[in-house]
This record gives C-alpha cells, structure tokens and sequence, in this order.
C-alpha cells in the first residue's frame, strides 16, 4: 500500500529529540518493513509544536481548509501517480494536538483512516480544552482501526468507535541491535544515567522528584550523568546545585542534547537508569536503556508498567514519592549482583516484546484487519 503518515504532534525529521519523534520515525521504518511506502506531502503537514488552547477554533478552520486543497490535489492525480495514498496513518491524536485533517481527508476520499496512539481524556471536555477534545473525538469516530501503545488509553478509546471499527495492541518499540552492549566492568563509583527533556510541567516535575532523591543518597557514592535540554535547564541545574556543594565534587554532569545515533554509547557506559516519570506515556529511553542492559529504578504511572517490569527489569515506586524512589536505588546501589541480574532480564525481554521485529508482524496483522 501506499501509506499517508501523519504526525501532528512531531514530525519525524524534527531536530528536536522525543520519544514522539523516535516513534514516528519507528514506524515508517515498520511500514517501509512490510513493503509499504510512506507519503508525507507538504499538504498533510502541520504547524509545529502544541499550540495554546484558545488557537483551536483558528487551527480548526484552516485545517478544513488545507484538508479541501489536499484532496483536491489528490483527485486531480491520475490513477497510479506516486503521490496517491490508499491508507491515510496519523500517529498521536490527543486533545493538544489533535489531528485536524484526517478524518475530513479520508471521509472525501474514502481510503482507509488508522489511528496509532490516540487518547481520549472525558475531563478535557469543558473549557478550553473541548475543541481539541471534539477533535480527538471526530478522529476516534472516523477510524477504521486504532493501535493502542499505552495501556491507559484501551477503555476510552474503545467507547469512542464506530461499529466495526477496530482497536489492536501494539507494544512500544524500538530498533535494539545498536544499544545491544558487551558486558562491561562495574564503574566506581555506579554511575546513574537520566535521559529527559528538559522542559516545564511533568518534566519539571520528574527532575523536581529526581533532585530530591539524590538528596536522600548523598551518603553513598554514585555519579550522575543527565542526557537533555530544553527551556527548563536553568531549573534543572538549580534543583541539581546542591549536590555538588559541599566538596563532593561534580556528582551531578550535564550532557546536554546527545545525538540518538550516540545515546547506545551512553547507556553502556551507565550502571543504572533513573526517571521518576510523572505523567510519562511509557518512555521510550525505558527501552533504551533496558536494551542496553541497564536494570531501571521509575515511577509506576501510565503506561510505564508495560516497558519496566516491577522486580523482573527493574523498580516501580508510587509516583512523585521520591522517599520509595531513593531507597529503590539505594537498594540497587548496595547489590550489584541484583543490577546484573535485572539488566539481562531487561535486555532479554526487550528484545523479546518490544523490537521492531515483533511490532512488524503486530502492525502487519493489524493492516490485514482492514
């Protein structure tokens, strides 16, 4: 098939480093794997970022408008042009950013209109928040077929379908072969590694519960390494300034942006990996590091439990508790024997559940649904 993508939420060439990114880009891997091609014509793009609430009914107009100019675009092609799609994909819809074009598109055109990673949040629909919460609401209706990554969004979106429509699991997932490592010696000290953008609200936040962790830690001796940047650094390095204080030396070091291509370096080099994910969808960097064979110490939210298991790849403590969250690591810190145990557990079932292998066969019986 010929499959439109769209990303609304973060285009796949984005210079900005997400795990949103990864997986747009993740799966025009998978279709170009089935031997599909990917389409992504400057008429199904959209502006970038999560515009402000109160630009909705703006977005919404000109969206009707560029989704008329793409369709009759597409009908003026002949029959087998190249830029003619026969399956329209948007991966994200959620009520920030919703997706605006497909369900007009699609309806006009009749072609096929799949859904990867939509939410649907009933408290969003009141204030502000309801035109993109409509919006989501008019994709869940036009959707012949939703794949759902986070587990937290099955029942909303399943009350939201048309009859005959369908809803299919498909596990997040990345390419391991780069971030599968050789066994490497202990570093002394352990060297804990956080891999986030660095931004305000719920990344805040983690780093907020992080700090505060670490804090509780200062009597054992660990380094740490924080991969990311972002418009709340400056915070970030003040919630961090403590832990240097005191003649400990640098405990805490900034690495600022790493290129993906490099971050398997950096998790090898790690011992563990820490994020307390306030709010987090289920973090694609849970993966990563997993697939290096780093055991994880995380907050149990969202869809977090479905990437880190509790006990067999790493710990689940309650969210935003950084109490449970520093005496997890302290545990792990005080055992490397447990470290060791959980790391191969963890890459081994990454590699199992969660490689793009096995989401190529889930997303190709999914497509064959349709």
């Amino acid at each position: 098939m010929r499959v439109l993508l769209h990303t609304p939420l973060k285009s796949p060439d984005s210079p900005i480093p997400s795990g949103d990114r990864e997986m747009a880009r993740g799966l025009g891997r998978l279709l170009r794997r089935l031997g599909h091609t990917v389409l992504t014509p400057p008429l199904s793009r959209v502006a970038p970022g999560v515009p402000p609430p109160q630009d909705h009914l703006a977005l919404e107009r000109r969206a009707r408008a560029q989704a008329q100019r793409l369709i009759a675009r597409w009908r003026a092609l002949p029959v087998r042009h190249p830029e003619r799609f026969d399956l329209w994909l948007t991966y994200h819809c959620y009520y920030r950013k919703p997706d605006w074009l497909g369900p007009i598109v699609t309806r006009a055109l009749g072609v096929p209109y799949v859904l990867v990673e939509a939410s649907h949040a009933p408290r969003r629909a009141h204030g502000p928040t309801r035109l993109g919460h409509r919006a989501v609401e008019r994709a869940l209706a036009a959707a012949d077929l939703v794949l759902t990554v986070n587990p937290r969004d099955v029942a909303g979106v399943k009350a939201r379908l048309r009859p005959g429509a369908h809803q299919v699991w498909l596990p997040p997932f990345i390419d391991t072969r780069p971030f599968v490592r050789a066994p490497h010696a202990p570093n002394d000290p352990p060297v804990l590694l956080s891999v986030g953008m660095m931004r305000t609200r719920d990344k805040l936040e983690s780093y907020r519960v992080l700090a505060d962790a670490l804090g509780r830690l200062k009597d054992k001796p660990w380094r740490a390494l924080l991969v990311g940047d972002g418009p709340a650094r400056g915070e970030v390095e003040a919630l961090m300034a403590p832990l240097n204080d005191e003649g400990a030396g640098e405990r805490v070091r900034f690495a600022g942006t790493v290129p993906h291509a490099e971050l398997p370096a950096t998790y090898a080099a790690a011992d563990l990996y820490l994020w307390p994910a306030i709010n987090e969808a289920y973090g694609m960097a849970f993966l990563e590091a997993q697939a290096a064979g780093l055991p994880v110490v995380a907050g149990r939210t969202g869809g977090v439990p479905a990437v880190v298991t509790d006990g067999i790849t790493g710990v689940l403590t309650p969210i935003g508790d950084a109490g449970a969250f520093a005496a997890a690591t302290a545990r792990l810190l005080d055992n490397p024997e447990a470290r060791v145990q959980l790391g191969k557990a963890a890459r081994a079932r990454v590699k199992a559940r969660h490689d793009e292998h096995a989401a190529a066969h889930a997303l190709a019986a999914a497509l064959a649904r349709l």
